[in-house]
């Protein structure tokens, strides 16, 4: 049940992220801020958010399991509604920036317990139910967020996902007491330990942070990616509401349909084996998406051939975004060991929120000098440079 209950918070609680990410950066554009005010926002947003998980494991070591989750859920939905009052960037930036400190207790929380509260033959599929607590809402929740505050105005987007922070942190607040309390030994952090033995023992310092490298570099690689779709796709085609809904939906979907088939294909063979061709989907994504946005730019009415474009990119990202997402979970996870799970969940953290606020604030400015079409062509080359590192992960054991 303690397991179920973080499931139900991790979906609700994550709405309010899911809608706002593309919503404040749109909003922001209609104060006049342009692209790289826009990109600001969500910049800093991840900002606090990777400064705050920087503190996390040591939290955590020290009996904040049992509170980080619902707490931060609270610091990121209540400020959420503030977002109404106004487009000038400042006031924008300084409620993001309180929300990112939410988001990094609620990500490294959240992953750990995932790892925590079930037997390590399950880690794959905890891990890839954990992903589609953050990703099947995310099928309406991104999309419908851009289209309904287009459609009935911002403001009740803002308060409905402000709400949603609320629900996260009671349904939260019942893991430590779920299962009749079965669950508090598991919530304590493990004894710190001096161990630094093969992948799947328990790892500590410099050694945890030798082997945590290479999957961390293809977190922030994809990351950066997925910040160009997320940030930036709904502004040039904001007059073609129904392409940015059905774009980020697919996007969504398919992040699900990767994060579990990774999940499953772990526990199946202890390995993880859709690294490298993730990356290779998600940069093929990308090379679609950058073929319209080099083209037109993204403006105007879109024609066939743009929304298949824009499509099917979006499809192909979130497959291998979410391929690589959970295979460098669980490579993460397996070596680190049972005692440097929170350490593991922080530096996975870090390069998901990490590389998405470096994307934002980078892609924004290069969009601002050079355009669309470059700035996007760039991710798709980076991404693809990023196949053999991909590869050699794909060939280490992970437990």
């Amino acid at each position: 049940r303690g397991f179920a209950l973080l499931i139900c918070a991790t979906a609700i609680g994550l709405c309010g992220f899911a809608a706002v990410l593309p919503l404040v950066p749109l909003w922001a554009t209609r104060g006049g801020v342009g692209e790289f005010g826009a990109g600001a926002t969500t910049a800093v947003f991840m900002l606090t958010t990777v400064l705050t998980q920087l503190g996390m494991p040591w939290l955590l070591d020290r009996g904040a399991y049992r509170w980080a989750f619902p707490v931060g859920s609270l610091v990121m939905g209540l400020p959420t509604p503030l977002f109404a009052l106004t487009t000038d960037l400042l006031p924008l930036v300084a409620v993001s920036a309180v929300r990112g400190v939410g988001f990094g207790m609620v990500t490294v929380a959240g992953t750990a317990l995932a790892a925590r509260l079930v037997p390590d033959e399950q880690l794959g599929r905890a891990t890839a139910f954990y992903g589609l607590a953050v990703g099947l809402p995310q099928i309406l929740i991104l999309p419908g967020g851009v289209a309904l505050a287009l459609g009935i105005g911002f403001g009740p987007v803002f308060w409905a996902t402000g709400a949603c922070g609320v629900i996260a942190a009671i349904l939260s607040s019942g893991i430590w007491f779920a299962d009749g309390g079965r669950n508090r030994p598991a919530l304590r952090g493990a004894a710190p330990t001096s161990e630094s033995s093969a992948p799947g023992g328990d790892l500590r310092g410099t050694a945890l942070m030798m082997v945590l490298a290479a999957p961390l570099g293809m977190m922030l690689t994809v990351s950066i990616a997925a910040s160009a779709i997320v940030t930036f796709l709904a502004i040039p085609f904001e007059r073609a509401a129904w392409l940015v809904s059905g774009a980020l939906a697919l996007y969504a979907l398919f992040v699900v349909g990767g994060r579990w088939s990774a999940g499953f294909l772990y526990d199946r063979f202890r390995r993880t084996l859709l690294l490298s061709p993730g990356m290779i989907s998600a940069g093929l994504g990308m090379a679609l998406i950058t073929a319209v946005m080099w083209t037109d730019g993204g403006t105007g009415t879109p024609t066939v051939l743009t929304a298949v474009c824009v499509l099917g990119g979006a499809s192909l990202f979130g497959l291998g975004f979410g391929a690589v997402q959970n295979d460098t979970v669980t490579n993460m996870l397996g070596r680190a060991g049972p005692s440097g799970h929170g350490r593991a969940s922080a530096v996975w953290n870090i390069g998901y929120d990490g590389g998405m606020g470096a994307g934002a604030v980078g892609l924004g400015t290069l969009i601002q000098f050079l355009g669309y079409g470059p700035a996007f062509a760039l991710t798709a080359v980076v991404l693809f440079a990023a196949v053999p590192l991909a590869l050699r992960g794909s060939r280490a054991r992970t437990g």
